[in-house]
């Protein structure tokens, strides 16, 4: 019957499809051309790119020139399930004129060549990777940096997509030390790397001689990322696979709460806490089984195993015919239970282990009562999610006109009812936020007595300067928003500089191509008055 109605449900979809043309935008606009090539899975084939936003509150044009991008690109379609629904995912790899890689910074963000356009079939609100990256980031770790944008494709309008950054090695990115085939001793062997729990294969990923808790039958496979594995050598595809084991021994050992002889010194604790509380306030079906990330750095850097960063939330932040954890509609459910479910990809089940360590589970607790009083405060959530809905209030007629699904049950299995509008769609999503802060509210796990006490725990954000050294400009990146923040650039004697540059209340962008070669100081004073500074090297 489910698949009968399910049918039934994307008849009536494509013979609703209609043709939307795209002219104006209060969204950046993405204009994507590859001679009407089809676009495969793999490899990526040339095309091009032109990119359109001229600023908050202005109307972008498609026949305005591109003034983020405008040149070379390779495509493809990305992603697993997502690949499979009518509106595309897409991996990008801006190039240039000889159809070599090439580095550059869209919309500010830190210059790079790899990049995704997430599409928003599975998210009638275009928001839950965005939401989750967001919170994710403000804890004071890294995620995507990411835009709303409307995209075409060989002239056909494919409707609303997040713009964002591929997770990578890069200083701009995940900030973990450069490995190198040559590597295979000492103190370069030891990073960076990252891994994951993915979808896995023979080739790509080793095999953990530890099982989850709870499910001594489920095997852990844990996937080579970076580098990857055609491009690693046999001495750093043991030593990763090796100190992950030698982790996982000392997290199963009868001395979890030795401080020594634990698992303390392997991993940055306040990573995996907040890792936890971002994909458990999403309830995120694949938060940990899917698209789970790692990385470590090499020793000299940080020796321990961090965790993140946060990826895919389309199956998130509602409820769905998964099994009864996610099926809930009361707000209720463990996501880090989800080997209960008997998954497609296994679990590590680390976190259900570091929930018996009481040390672990009180600092979670504080970090929860925390983050309730400032980035998750649900006014502050609500009052996000409503000024986005205005912002895409106008694009998403375009998109819903593209792609008629209001009402369907079409992507992830939602439970319950299903909207019929965008508003509707954006009040569920709400409540659906309510509920589930109420509930782990009730039910988080640990004491927390005094959470002033716990805030060693914390990784303070900190400004994110680059490139860095840097010759032409030079990007400061605060840890939060704050229109009101004022930046003064010092040589070491201490004179002021005055170096021309722009601010969109939360990325300053500085042209120091008229500074000497040397080393300087950039202090940023925000509207609360407080000072922080960031050393810049100018080099050429």
């Amino acid at each position: 019957m489910k698949r009968i109605n399910l049918l039934f449900a994307l008849l009536i979809l494509v013979s609703g499809l209609q043709a939307q043309v795209l002219s104006s935008s209060n969204l950046p606009i993405i204009i994507i051309n590859t001679n009407n090539v089809p676009i495969p899975n793999e490899p990526k084939i040339p095309g091009t790119m032109k990119i359109i936003d001229n600023g908050p509150g202005l109307i972008n044009h498609v026949t305005d020139p591109g003034n983020v991008y405008d040149g070379n690109i390779g495509i493809e379609i990305r992603g697993s399930y997502s690949a499979s629904l009518p509106q595309k995912p897409y991996g990008i790899e801006t190039r240039d004129i000889s159809q070599a890689d090439s580095a550059v910074s869209l919309f500010g963000f830190p210059e790079e060549s790899d990049w995704v356009l997430l599409a928003n079939y599975n998210d009638k609100v275009f928001m839950r990777n965005m939401l989750a990256f967001k919170l994710f980031n403000e804890t004071g770790h890294y995620a995507s940096r990411t835009r709303f944008a409307e995209v075409t494709v060989n002239g056909a309008y494919q409707g609303i997509y997040v713009f964002g950054e591929k997770i990578k090695r890069d200083d701009g990115r995940v900030n973990i030390a450069k490995l190198t085939p040559d590597e295979t001793t000492g103190e370069p062997l030891t990073g960076g790397y990252i891994f994951k729990v993915d979808y896995w294969d023979g080739y790509n990923s080793w095999l953990s001689p530890y099982h989850p808790i709870g499910h001594q039958n489920f095997d852990v496979h844990y996937v080579y990322y970076y580098p990857q594995p055609e491009e690693l050598n046999d001495q750093q595809f043991e030593y990763i696979k090796d100190y992950v084991t030698e982790f996982e021994s000392k997290l199963y050992s009868p001395f979890i709460h030795d401080s020594s002889a634990g698992y303390y010194p392997y991993m940055n604790i306040a990573s995996f806490i907040d890792y936890f509380i971002v994909n458990e306030v999403a309830r995120n079906n694949d938060g940990f089984k899917k698209s789970f990330y790692f990385f470590k750095d090499s020793d000299g850097n940080d020796k321990r195993i961090n965790c993140g960063p946060v990826w895919d939330f389309d199956w998130a932040w509602k409820n769905i015919a998964e099994c009864s954890i996610f099926a809930h509609t009361d707000g209720s459910g463990w996501a880090y239970k989800v080997n209960d479910c008997y998954p497609d990809v296994n679990s590590p089940g680390w976190h259900i282990r570091l929930l018996q360590d009481t040390i672990f589970a009180n600092e979670l607790q504080c970090r929860w009562k925390l983050f309730r009083n400032h980035l998750l405060q649900t006014d502050t959530l609500m009052k996000w999610v409503d000024d986005n809905a205005a912002y895409l209030w106008q694009a998403q007629q375009r998109h819903y006109t593209k792609w008629p699904i209001l009402g369907l049950n079409v992507g992830t299995p939602v439970v319950g009812y299903i909207p019929t509008t965008f508003q509707g769609e954006i009040n569920d999503f709400k409540n659906w936020i309510r509920l589930r802060l109420n509930w782990l509210d009730a039910n988080m796990p640990g004491n927390c007595f005094n959470v002033t006490q716990n805030e060693w725990l914390i990784r303070k954000p900190e400004l994110l300067a680059f490139p860095n050294p840097a010759s032409d400009h030079v990007f400061i990146e605060l840890p939060a928003q704050n229109e009101n923040a004022v930046i003064r650039v010092y040589t070491l004697a201490g004179n002021l500089l005055q170096i021309p540059f722009t601010f969109d209340g939360n990325l300053f962008r500085l042209d120091v191509q008229q500074l000497p070669v040397g080393m300087y100081y950039a202090r940023i004073t925000g509207s609360n008055h407080a000072t922080s500074n960031v050393k810049l090297i100018i080099a050429r």
